[in-house]
């Protein structure tokens, strides 16, 4: 029998090979951006043609390479950084294995133009399907330009699996391109699709890079997070619990320079978390991890997006505490006192150490929540009057003679119900008198033989919010001019949605208009809404349209609770005239809460007072 296993021609393995690195053009434009700045690039501009299946363009200013480096950098396993196997784990660059420009070259036409400091000219290779073609002497700039021609032409079968969609393929670029520019704040970073700028990211501090990425709205949602221990360092940002979006677009965590994927710690962040925000919100968080390169291993993968640590447990515990820190720093959750200035060293837990105890939790037998009456239950041979901290939890709206429940003054003796009742009868149509402004914030009234108590901006917001709910019914509202409009920075999935309910944004008073490339210019607001609120507003607007919604009526109802919100916390101290007249206004809607559940008014009656001062 004749023998049947023979060695693959290299042209053949190799083309094979790029299959686990070259899945699409995104996947040229990380390894291409990545061996830029291990070049030691400052500057790095990639540019695309037809999502990147006609042309992937790379230019950097990095170090260059000498003519035999440039032919040379096509082989297989070719490679700068290891000359023993011990070195492999303990590598600070991007990776290794030499495949790359191997396999890119393997299912494309590729050209580079390079040229060193050292060298007055430069050099010009041509590779077509991995087969070297010529290489000749050039004028060009120092540093390397690749230019990446007809991806997987060579190979129809893979080339027809590219998705056909361009809009996709330039997102799925976009992604990488974000991944690494994040990730190196330091290198001025541009993205260029058919010669017209998506990205222009100079270089800056890794805060302004998250900006600059993400979009302007962002910054004042980034909690910093920096922590040292002896195993490993944390820094970076964690998004607001607020913020917290329905999907995990806006988390990126990096390792020793590099952008990976880790579940198992995405898990870590989310569980600092738990309580804050809702069951299937993704938070949003930059961490940068900083591990010794001999305890992790980043060649798990052919693209190098998984790695394994040494201490993974360990690390996992790190990262959830620093977040909870972050968090706790906040006010958003408790944990320890923060007025140690030291460096913080996280300790990690043994198997036998407990993280926390529970507190002993303790009921009421006698408590039943579905129970209507206001009089409180105890146990049987006690009877007890609720308090005068107690009765606050009910509104003068909620006290009206005509809205009297059997049992709302039970818990008073009868002959004070009795004088209760005919004193509110009587009052029924009284209205607030005199309104005391206290601490620019709240306001005391009298109303219905009540001393009223309101929280002024609480109140702005629940007649903002029934004000841009009828708007967004009506389909109309007043729009302020601004006097120049303000040009605005979104995120592709912000732009989208801007585009998707711009008739609802219209609705409230928005006078936007879309320019292309995430921006756009507004030049009209809500009346309630100042300049210096916008950038604030339409991100909170967008970031409402990103959670579920299952009608029309729950995203318009989203949309004006959110709005009603930013307009009324710039609201920081009112006047005397700004406070009578919204006591005024939430008089007249007779609303006792916010859209979002808090109280806005709380009362005190004749007995209350009594008690209070006995």
């Amino acid at each position: 029998m004749a023998d049947c296993i023979r060695l693959l021609p290299e042209i053949v393995a190799n083309q094979i090979k790029a299959g686990e690195v070259v899945e699409s053009p995104s996947s040229v434009v990380k390894e291409m951006m990545e061996n830029a700045i291990d070049a030691g690039a400052t500057e790095v501009t990639v540019n695309f043609v037809n999502g990147g299946r006609d042309l992937v363009q790379i230019i950097d200013n990095g170090r260059g390479m000498s003519p035999t480096d440039a032919r040379m950098a096509f082989e297989c396993h070719a490679t700068s950084k290891i000359k023993s196997l011990d070195d492999i784990y303990a590598l600070h660059t991007f990776g290794f294995r030499g495949e790359a420009l191997a396999s890119i070259a393997a299912v494309s036409q590729v050209e580079l133009l390079t040229r060193q400091e050292d060298d007055e000219i430069g050099t010009r290779t041509l590779i077509n399907g991995g087969e070297f073609v010529s290489q000749a002497p050039v004028a060009t700039p120092v540093g390397s330009q690749f230019l990446v021609k007809n991806l997987f032409y060579n190979t129809p079968a893979r080339r027809k699996f590219i998705n056909s969609k361009e809009s996709s393929l330039t997102a799925d670029i976009k992604r990488e391109f974000r991944r690494v520019a994040l990730c190196h704040p330091e290198v001025s970073c541009s993205l260029m699709s058919n010669g017209a700028p998506l990205y222009n990211l100079p270089s800056s501090t890794l805060v302004e890079r998250v900006v600059g990425v993400m979009g302007n709205a962002t910054r004042r949602n980034l909690l910093e997070v920096d922590v040292e221990t002896s195993i490993a360092s944390i820094k970076g940002f964690v998004g607001r619990p607020e913020t917290a979006r329905n999907n995990s677009s806006e988390q990126y965590m990096f390792v020793n320079g590099r952008f990976f994927r880790s579940p198992y710690l995405n898990k870590a962040v989310t569980k600092a978390y738990e309580k804050l925000i809702p069951e299937r919100a993704f938070p949003s968080f930059f961490l940068y991890l900083t591990v010794d390169a001999e305890r992790v291993d980043v060649n798990v993968h052919a693209q190098k997006t998984e790695v394994k640590f040494a201490d993974n447990e360990a690390i996992w515990q790190i990262v959830n505490a620093a977040v909870r820190e972050t968090l706790a720093k906040t006010g958003v959750v408790p944990l320890i006192d923060f007025d140690n200035e030291e460096v913080v060293e996280i300790p990690i837990a043994q198997p036998s150490t407990a993280i926390y105890s529970e507190p002993r939790a303790t009921t009421r037998d006698y408590y039943n929540p579905f129970e209507e009456s206001t009089e409180e239950r105890v146990p049987k041979g006690g009877a007890l009057k609720r308090s005068a901290i107690e009765f606050e939890e009910y509104t003068p709206f909620e006290l009206e003679a005509s809205n009297l429940g059997e049992s709302e003054f039970e818990y008073y003796e009868s002959s004070d119900a009795a004088e209760q009742s005919l004193a509110l009868e009587s009052e029924a149509q009284e209205q607030p008198r005199s309104v005391t402004v206290m601490g620019g914030r709240y306001a005391v009234a009298t109303f219905m033989s009540k001393v009223l108590l309101v929280d002024l901006q609480r109140a702005h917001e629940r007649v903002l919010y029934n004000h841009y709910a009828a708007s967004l019914q009506s389909g109309h509202s007043v729009s302020q001019q601004l006097l120049f409009p303000e040009l605005l920075t979104l995120t592709e999935e912000e732009y989208d949605l801007l585009e998707e309910y711009a008739v609802d944004f219209a609705a409230l008073g928005f006078d936007i208009k879309a320019r292309g490339d995430n921006t756009v210019e507004v030049f009209g607001i809500p009346a309630d809404v100042s300049a210096e609120q916008l950038d604030r507003a339409v991100y909170d607007l967008l970031q409402s349209l990103k959670l579920p919604q299952s009608a029309v009526e729950m995203h318009r109802n989203a949309l004006a609770q959110t709005l009603a919100h930013s307009a009324a916390v710039g609201a920081v101290r009112f006047t005397q005239e700004e406070a009578e007249r919204v006591a005024t206004q939430i008089f007249a809607a007779n609303e006792s809460y916010t859209p979002a559940g808090k109280r806005i008014i709380t009362s005190l009656g004749v007995s209350d007072i009594k008690n209070m001062l006995e």
